[in-house]
């Protein structure tokens, strides 16, 4: 019914994903399916992507079911049969899924999971996850690029009201975090995934008082132990100045910090910088804002400019310069038989596989093949029979798992303009796979065409 908010569940995918459910279904097609989800191709500009979205995915995996009104609207809007409704009522998610842990470095072709379920769950599941993989990988990737900007410059994610929506707000202040990023504005996020918030003031409220210095006086009053004046509402070394003198007058306990939000941020840091090491604070922080991303900050530390901190907002929120991914969820073998398409430009192995990473680089081999010597699997259980391996593990481990990799890039990966990704090397197994299955599909499409042409 309009108006009413969406319930996760089984009407969370597009139509077409639905029908084709209930086409199995209705033919008994059971057999367990293998799909894959990668990234085709890296977007431009970008050496590297970092996982994340795989908390979400299993979450809802976990919980997928059709409620009673999911079933009332496909009766009643998609006209679907009773006996469908019946074996859509009844259907869980039973499958297992092998994943590349959250906060990994990746690249193009790899499996970031594989799901492998009977055909219909597998199917089902392909929309929703795409959806928390493909977004929550764009801004850890772009969010990464930033903390490597800021070379220990913290970073606090200020995109909320810029994100499109609610559900992508929460979403990117956890995969910001993932990456590195220090802290959220965003408080409901800092809730539920036990992340540091961190807020100062609006121009708004400085406007509220009339007088700069009583304005700052009042919040520093309220929040002693957490003050940072933001400075350039009206002059911005006058904003310096009354921050200064306020917190003398205060005797404030803790380090305190400015802001600075617009105009020559480095020109104004270094001025800002000087005023409080002059007045005694040498250890006041000073943070900048203001439609930052990883190529700005980069050039303020090029600059030299004095910067703590740095509030990143909309161009990470929505990864403004690759807002989206070429990513796929592609069958890759039904009822233990390998498949694959051969559309132009779309190809990808098949069969179910695994990603190894050693000093060489990384390899794409079949599931089965023995890790090379000094090389490690990427994918590993996270789901089985429908049920996650482990408890939810802490962000932690993700942000660690983010921070090793990132200092495991070569330079020219990391790079920020004109980096050079790495390239996934093939194991023979799988050429030799993906070639017997490329002639046998070709030849089934050429006895196919012959009656056709006659």
């Amino acid at each position: 019914m309009r108006g009413r908010p969406i319930v996760p569940g089984g009407l969370l995918t597009d139509l077409y994903e639905l029908n084709m459910a209930a086409s199995y279904l209705r033919r008994s097609m059971t057999g367990q399916a293998t799909f894959s989800l990668f990234i085709r191709t890296l977007p431009p500009g970008r050496g590297f992507l970092v996982a994340a979205g795989l908390a979400d995915c299993l979450r809802f995996l976990e919980d997928f079911s059709f409620t009673a009104d999911d079933l009332s609207y496909l009766r009643l809007a998609q006209e679907y049969p009773e006996k469908t409704l019946r074996q859509l009522a009844r259907l869980r998610f039973t499958g297992d899924v092998r994943a590349i842990p959250e906060g990994r470095v990746v690249f193009a072709g790899e499996p970031l999971l594989e799901v492998t379920a009977p055909i219909a769950e597998a199917q089902l599941a392909e929309t929703v996850l795409l959806n928390h993989v493909t977004f929550q990988t764009a801004v850890a990737a772009k969010a990464a690029r930033c903390v490597l900007a800021a070379r220990g410059a913290q970073l606090v994610d200020f995109s909320f009201r810029r994100t499109q929506g609610i559900d992508a707000a929460l979403a990117v202040a956890r995969a910001s975090a993932i990456a590195g990023f220090a802290a959220t504005s965003n408080t409901a996020a800092a809730h539920r995934y036990g992340l540091a918030a961190a807020g100062t003031m609006a121009h708004s409220y400085i406007e509220a008082f009339g007088d700069e210095q009583a304005a700052f006086a009042a919040f520093a009053g309220d929040f002693p132990a957490m003050t940072t004046f933001l400075a350039d509402t009206y002059d911005t070394g006058r904003g310096v100045r009354n921050a200064i003198e306020v917190t003398r007058c205060l005797r404030l306990p803790g380090p305190v910090g400015v802001r600075l939000d617009s105009g020559d941020l480095a020109a104004l840091a270094r001025m800002a910088r000087a005023m409080l090491d002059e007045a005694g604070l040498a250890d006041a922080k000073i943070v900048a804002s203001g439609s930052l991303d990883e190529y700005a900050i980069a050039a303020l530390v090029a600059a030299g400019a004095p910067i703590d901190a740095y509030g990143v907002g909309t161009k990470m929120g929505v990864s403004a310069d690759a807002p989206y991914l070429d990513s796929a969820y592609k069958l890759a073998a039904y009822d233990g038989r390998p498949v694959m398409k051969l559309s132009a430009g779309k190809t990808s192995p098949p069969g179910a596989k695994q990603v190894y990473r050693g000093p060489d680089g990384d390899l794409l081999t079949l599931q089965d093949e023995p890790p090379p010597p000094g090389c490690q699997p990427l994918l590993v259980p996270v789901m089985r029979q429908g049920r996650p391996v482990s408890a939810p593990e802490p962000l932690a481990a993700a942000q660690q798992r983010c921070r090793a990799d990132l200092a495991g890039l070569p330079p020219a990966v990391r790079a920020l303009r004109d980096p050079v990704p790495v390239p996934v090397q093939i194991s023979d197994r799988l050429k030799i796979l993906q070639d017997q299955v490329t002639r046998d599909l070709r030849r089934q499409a050429g006895i196919q065409r012959g009656p056709l042409a006659s």
